[in-house]
């Protein structure tokens, strides 16, 4: 049963002020955190999609006289870092995206449906850096210190540019996506407070 005054008007509802601060303050560390992100996405994107060397090696020799080839070490040789720049640029796309939703979104009505949104969104984008990450890194872990039991020679001692390129991608990268971890963690705990609020307003 409803709470009435003694005139019969229903009771004013007092809102804590400290809510929306709490709020405002959550959406600046999710801005921010977001920001750092997309500088990861981006960087890893870049990074790896510019990364090559070219070596000229001696193969043999003709009397005294070498014989050299000249052997180039690009991303695109390889489908997992091929993999794992489309993967980061999807990221780096849905990271503006989000910023852009979370700077301009109050203009628009999403019935609540915003955080939700977001989680979800960040949830997939997770998965899908992670299985570029993971794929790349081990590939990376091969042309580090090659395989012997496959009889994969390392390519690291002879492109060591190339390979130190593509390990500060994969750092970027992985940074990336610990960024993202965490903006999905506060975002489903604002998430929740949202909804219990709301869920306390109703039951008054």
């Amino acid at each position: 049963m409803e709470n009435t005054d003694q005139n019969g008007a229903k009771p004013e509802v007092v809102r804590s002020s400290t809510m929306p601060q709490s709020r405002k303050s959550t959406n600046w560390v999710i801005l921010f955190l977001r920001l750092l992100a997309l500088g990861g996405t981006v960087s890893a994107t870049l990074v790896m999609a510019l990364n090559k060397q070219s070596k000229t090696l001696v193969v043999g020799t003709i009397g005294t006289t070498p014989i050299t080839a000249t052997i180039e070490a690009k991303f695109q040789h390889t489908p997992a870092f091929v993999f794992f720049v489309i993967t980061n640029s999807v990221g780096s796309i849905h990271n503006l995206l989000m910023l852009a939703m979370e700077l301009f979104g109050y203009k628009f009505d999403f019935k609540g449906f915003q955080l939700l949104t977001i989680a979800l969104l960040d949830m997939a984008t997770i998965a899908l850096l992670s299985a570029g990450a993971g794929a790349a890194a081990s590939i990376s872990e091969v042309g580090k210190n090659g395989n012997s039991h496959a009889r994969w020679n390392k390519i690291c001692d002879r492109f060591g540019t190339y390979c130190d390129h593509g390990m500060g991608a994969l750092i970027a990268a992985f940074l990336g996506i610990i960024f993202l971890m965490v903006i999905n963690v506060l975002s489903i705990i604002a998430l929740h407070k949202k909804t219990t609020s709301q869920s306390t307003v109703v039951s008054v």
